[in-house]
């Protein structure tokens, strides 16, 4: 199990693949976020797109899922999120593509009103399987400490 004492800073993990289908898009948009170019193939046409595309929402779904995958493959303390900064969409999705996750450890603090837990912070940032960034956030975990009465490290 790794624990807050057991992060290391700048680690980079590398994980994923998960194959985006016609179908979860157009279920997810029509569910969530219902523009045209998610929806439909000659309204996306005539947009920067080109062709139905996956919604934000829905890459950063995808990323959350591999990224939860991820912690339960690698037997984290893993105490959820307070929220991400800075998400940044920089490429469309589309059906087809395949994603995968690279999360860079920047930065990590022990919680002084609660010293049995710390905070992790990170880059992460999604890719197609053309080595392409299709969008970058920045995360903070929470995480449970080994010892909460350990050094603050």
């Amino acid at each position: 199990m790794l624990f807050f004492e057991d992060v290391e800073l700048g680690r980079t993990q590398k994980f994923g693949a998960y194959e985006v289908t016609r179908e979860e898009v157009i279920d997810f948009a029509s569910k969530y976020d219902p523009q045209p170019f998610h929806l439909d193939d000659e309204a996306a046409a005539q947009t920067y797109f080109g062709r139905v595309s996956a919604s934000g929402w829905h890459t950063s779904s995808m990323t959350m899922r591999m990224m939860v995958d991820n912690m339960a493959n690698n037997a984290q303390a893993s105490l959820g999120s307070p929220g991400v900064d800075e998400i940044r969409w920089l490429r469309p999705v589309y059906p087809g593509d395949t994603l995968r996750v690279e999360l860079v450890t920047t930065d990590k603090r022990r919680s002084r009103s609660k010293p049995e837990m710390g905070s992790i912070f990170g880059t992460v940032t999604t890719f197609n399987q053309h080595d392409e960034p299709v969008m970058t956030l920045k995360t903070i975990g929470l995480i449970r400490c080994r010892d909460p009465r350990g050094d603050q490290g």
